[in-house]
């Protein structure tokens, strides 16, 4: 299940707890040790250096518990009790380019600035630009309120243990945590407490979407309606496309511009393609509408952004608006029980909320919120680094797969189509939280996949592997 993003005095409120059945904190140590050298030897090849960067705390003990699980490796352990003098053994370290760092130096207890000697301890350190994988926290941020406490290591991968610390979660935080993971298993007790914000797990998708029966056919599965692409932008309308026919809907077709058609239909086989025009009507044989991907072209119809007001106020489908079109939204109240989602990047949520980027990405749970309430309660999937998914009230997921080159022009349509895809069958409306959850977790996994296997990658590429991840 998805983890609560909890304070750091419930964390200890849930060790103690631990520590009451009898589990003691050498067994977790050990645990989160092994954990440690796991994820380390992910990160490395057989005999590769591996400098080991241990501080007083118990970070430091996860840490020199990692050493003896990483046999195939060679191995420099640093137990660094003054960084004033361990800063020598550090250059001479850092000369020999080791192929990881594993940053256990201060855990979640540091509660006061650093000193000028541990300042130049992590400049130095960050200065060589080293992968580092970072323990439960990277040394030197605060990990309630994700605010620097004079320096803070740069950190490849932060491994966060049992649950991700809330300061991780700040967008003072991201430069300096890398890719956020957890591990889990290290012997806690289950959290006992409930959060507005959670982090998502694979997990969280076992058995999802369900097995199709044998005796289904494509009218079980829906039928997508998409409008999308204009002169200029016909290949959003195509990666939308692609997108969702990754999710198999049962029927899919492609409304577009007259000007459109032609580039639009030329790409697209198993897909019937049309041309949008006012008169235009989505009765009951489709299950679901998406609107707005390549709709850019400045001569568009005023007919087509009327119709989309309307139809995102009185339909009965479940309807996605992406891009363009989410700028034409009216204010009012939708159609009872009306599915509603929009996914809008932190630029798109600014003029929704008539703000800046800068104020969404500040608190991306409060614009989360406020955009659902101005657009009837509708669902939101806030894009970008750690997409959240939610709406005006009840819990908030953070997405936890996905890297940076999902930063790509048409990543972004593939998404809004694949989660269309799955809404287009009734089955999988009837879970609209963990479906949207679902879809944004299977965009990232399949751009982590492409990561791991190759160095660079197309949105091509991403339409090919999305849905894969298992």
């Amino acid at each position: 299940m998805s983890l609560p993003i909890i304070s750091l005095a419930q964390m200890r409120q849930w060790e103690s707890a631990t520590w009451a059945t009898g589990q003691s904190e050498v067994e977790i140590i050990q645990r989160v040790g092994l954990a440690v050298a796991q994820r380390s030897r992910q990160m490395t090849r057989p005999n590769d250096l591996i400098l080991l960067l241990a501080g007083k705390g118990h970070n430091g003990d996860d840490v020199r518990a990692a050493e003896e699980h990483l046999t195939d490796r060679r191995v420099v352990l640093l137990n660094v009790k003054s960084p004033a003098a361990c800063l020598p053994q550090l250059e001479t370290e850092l000369g020999n380019n080791p192929a990881l760092i594993v940053d256990g130096l201060m855990g979640t207890g540091l509660n006061r600035p650093l000193d000028e000697d541990w300042h130049a301890f992590i400049t130095r350190l960050n200065g060589a630009h080293p992968t580092i994988l970072a323990v439960d926290v990277p040394s030197g941020l605060d990990a309630e309120t994700g605010e620097s406490m004079g320096a803070v290591v740069v950190a490849t991968i932060t491994l966060a243990v049992g649950v991700p610390k809330p300061g991780l979660l700040r967008p003072s935080a991201a430069l300096f945590v890398g890719r956020l993971e957890v591990t889990t298993d290290v012997g806690l007790i289950p959290c006992p407490y409930t959060a507005e914000l959670n982090w998502t797990l694979p997990e969280d998708f076992r058995g999802f979407p369900p097995a199709r029966p044998v005796t289904s056919h494509k009218g079980s599965y829906g039928h997508l309606a998409i409008i999308a692409g204009s002169v200029g932008f016909h290949g959003a309308a195509v990666l939308a496309a692609r997108g969702a026919q990754r999710a198999q809907p049962g029927l899919l077709t492609v409304f577009t511009h007259e000007l459109a058609y032609y580039p639009v239909a030329a790409q697209l086989q198993s897909a019937m393609v049309n041309v949008w025009s006012p008169t235009t009507l989505f009765p009951a044989e489709f299950s679901a509408l998406l609107i707005g991907p390549g709709l850019a072209a400045p001569d568009l119809p005023e007919e087509l952004r009327i119709a989309t007001r309307k139809l995102w106020r009185d339909s009965l489908l479940p309807i996605i608006v992406d891009a363009s079109a989410l700028d034409w939204l009216p204010l009012d109240q939708v159609s009872r029980n009306g599915i509603r989602i929009i996914t809008p990047h932190p630029g798109e949520a600014a003029r929704l909320m008539k703000t800046t980027s800068a104020h969404v990405q500040e608190n991306r749970p409060h614009a989360v919120r406020e955009i659902s309430k101005l657009f009837g309660n509708c669902w939101v999937v806030l894009k970008g680094y750690q997409t959240l998914i939610g709406r005006s009230t009840n819990e908030l997921f953070v997405n936890s797969s996905g890297n940076p080159h999902l930063a790509q022009g048409g990543s972004g349509d593939l998404l809004a189509g694949f989660i269309a895809g799955l809404l287009a069958q009734p089955g999988l409306a009837e879970d609209v939280g963990r479906t949207l959850r679902y879809a944004v977790w299977q965009h990232g996994a399949a751009a982590d996949t492409l990561s791991a296997r190759q160095r660079n990658w197309t949105v091509e590429d991403l339409a090919n592997e999305l849905g894969n991840v298992s």
